[in-house]
């Protein structure tokens, strides 16, 4: 099995090209989602940390907002008890799929948390600034002060695109993005046939 995991901005269309790959994705912001919704350990954790904020079982997001635009420095308190139960989601996750030939990681912030193993393929999925703004501006509940809190706990993208294997470019058109990754699959195809 071999891990791909998907690198780049927010909004960037990492999530729409894991889907491309038709191989077991893993969308680290979807978990998260659900253990928002059905977690009790979780939630008490949380309610604990931030006791004034949550209020009754599931977590919602307008308390999680609350909390990370009240003090820039909770998201990093959020993420201490969050990313540990996420990267135990993600180990159960490559242990089911061990035998799949490969893997999709949709993971924010996985070279940041430092999740990338050498042998992994790292793809930067470039887009351009505006078209990014302009699907982000679609999207419910937008909140651009929260984008920009959650950027600030980026890498640079500059050092993102450094670190990756591949960039891929998405014009956000469908059949482009669809034989981009076709080409990426050929290429790692190549590679490890020629290893």
């Amino acid at each position: 099995m071999r891990r791909i995991a998907l690198v780049g901005d927010i909004g960037s269309g990492k999530t729409f090209f894991s889907k491309l790959f038709r191989y077991p994705v893993f969308n680290a912001d979807m978990e998260v989602s659900n253990l928002y919704k059905k977690d009790k350990f979780l939630f008490k954790k949380i309610q604990k940390k931030f006791p004034s904020k949550v209020g009754n079982f599931p977590l919602k997001k307008e308390n999680l907002l609350e909390i990370i635009l009240q003090k820039h420095k909770n998201l990093k308190v959020l993420g201490k008890i969050i990313h540990p139960i996420v990267r135990k989601k993600m180990k159960k996750f490559l242990k089911v799929n061990i035998k799949k030939k490969f893997v999709i990681l949709d993971v924010p912030l996985f070279l940041e948390n430092k999740l990338n193993t050498k042998k992994d393929i790292i793809i930067f999925v470039e887009a351009d600034k505006k078209k990014i703004i302009q699907k982000l501006y679609k999207r419910k509940n937008i909140n651009l002060k929260l984008i920009n809190i959650l950027k600030k706990n980026q890498l640079p993208k500059r050092l993102k695109k450094k670190k990756s294997t591949y960039v891929i470019k998405n014009n956000f058109i469908s059949n482009t993005a669809k034989k981009n990754v076709k080409l990426i699959l050929n290429k790692i195809s190549n590679e490890r046939n020629s290893a």
